[in-house]
């Protein structure tokens, strides 16, 4: 008998990675000071959330645009738009601190968010370029990427400290600006397929026929509200860290955990899902969610802080990875944007909700409020994920 050849990774793959993990630096410094820069500049700190609730809006309303703009110029074209555009980010962010300027921060990281809308794309372009056999290890290679972010990002947040005398926050972003450029030196190296060609005789379902499947409805809930819960509990943590008189290296430290628990699975998180089926790890993800919860109920030291964050971002690899490559089954390839581009939309719309909950629920209400308010999106997940394991197996 032959022997079988595995598929072989692209090494654009790697590059993409590489794009992934100089992204998500980005994202995790802004959890680190972004609540806290809004929380010095917003006159009612129940606003403090707002900048980085703005980012996931501006993402939200990013992710469907950016995804016609790059089926019809093609992926590496909107990856370079969306680092100009990133890179002004992080430059009027720079100003604004310095200013005082709390709208205009809210703008600069609007601007961030409308790079990321984009580069939240990388995964996907990772499964135009690799074999259908190994799509699920593209994917979680690409989202590996994001170990670099948890030790990039945080420490990101402290080398830029000391760069003005009269901030301790607007150095951080001159390092964002200088992540933005060093993202336009890989792209060039990166290989992706052409823009495609319009087909005009090609026949797609519409968006409510997509979501009458069993897989792609299950997809976009886990997808939904397993990010929405990472991002209301993560965004609200600085603030009770702060609240708690946790010191903003502690913050750090936490969120470094929680980023390196968000993306270190993902080296074998595509090898789980061959093994044990894309079910199994939906459900581990929400069995970690609960984790995550029941930690942060017990205590508000460093120490439960980081636990749950880990607990937490462990959660969001399982039920992100798991959900876009259960996705990735669910259409066909003339129906990849409109797919794609739902997903994401319905994705972030509910994340920039929950980010923007978190300032208010976490101020007025306090942290177990906030922890208690994502066990309904938890127990949702669940049913889900078991409505679709009856499916399959009838």
């Amino acid at each position: 008998m032959p022997k079988f050849e595995p598929a072989k990774m692209p090494f654009s793959v790697y590059l993409l990675a590489l794009c992934q993990a100089l992204m998500m630096s980005t994202s995790s410094l802004l959890i680190v000071v972004a609540a806290l820069v809004g929380f010095s500049l917003a006159e009612d700190k129940s606003l403090a959330t707002l900048p980085l609730s703005l980012q996931f809006l501006a993402l939200m309303l990013t992710s469907i645009p950016a995804s016609f703009i790059m089926k019809r110029w093609g992926r590496k074209a909107g990856f370079y738009l969306a680092s100009v555009i990133g890179l002004s980010g992080g430059l009027l962010a720079i100003w604004a601190i310095l200013n005082g300027s709390f709208w205009a921060f809210t703008a600069a990281t609007a601007c961030i968010g409308i790079f990321n809308g984009f580069g939240n794309y990388f995964r996907f372009a990772a499964v135009d370029i690799a074999d259908e056999s190994i799509k699920s290890k593209a994917i979680s290679y690409v989202m590996a990427g994001g170990v670099i972010a948890a030790f990039i990002g945080p420490n990101l947040a402290r080398l830029g400290k000391p760069i003005f005398e009269n901030s301790i926050y607007a150095g951080a972003y001159v390092y964002v600006a200088l992540i933005y450029i060093l993202m336009m030196v890989v792209l060039y190296f990166i290989r992706l397929p052409p823009a495609e060609t319009n087909n005009a005789q090609q026949k797609t379902r519409s968006v409510p026929e997509l979501f009458k499947q069993p897989k792609f409805l299950v997809a976009v809930i886990c997808s939904m509200f397993g990010y929405a819960v990472m991002s209301l509990v993560m965004t609200a943590t600085p603030l009770a860290m702060k609240h708690n008189m946790h010191a903003l290296d502690d913050t750090a430290f936490v969120i470094q955990w929680h980023v390196l628990g968000m993306f270190a699975p993902s080296f074998f998180t595509g090898s789980l899902i061959k093994r044990f089926g894309i079910t199994n790890i939906l459900l581990t993800g929400v069995i970690f969610a609960y984790l995550a919860v029941a930690t942060n109920l017990l205590g508000t030291s460093v120490w439960h802080f980081w636990m749950g964050l880990v607990w937490l971002g462990l959660s969001w690899n399982f039920l992100f990875i798991g959900g876009t490559t259960l996705l990735t089954d669910a259409y066909l390839p003339p129906e990849k944007a409109k797919a794609q581009a739902t997903n994401d939309f319905v994705v972030f719309s509910t994340v920039a909700s929950a980010s923007l909950f978190a300032g208010y629920l976490q101020h007025h209400f306090g942290w177990q409020m906030v922890n208690i308010g994502v066990l309904p999106a938890i127990t949702l997940m669940l049913v889900a994920i078991l409505w679709l394991k009856r499916h399959q197996s009838r």
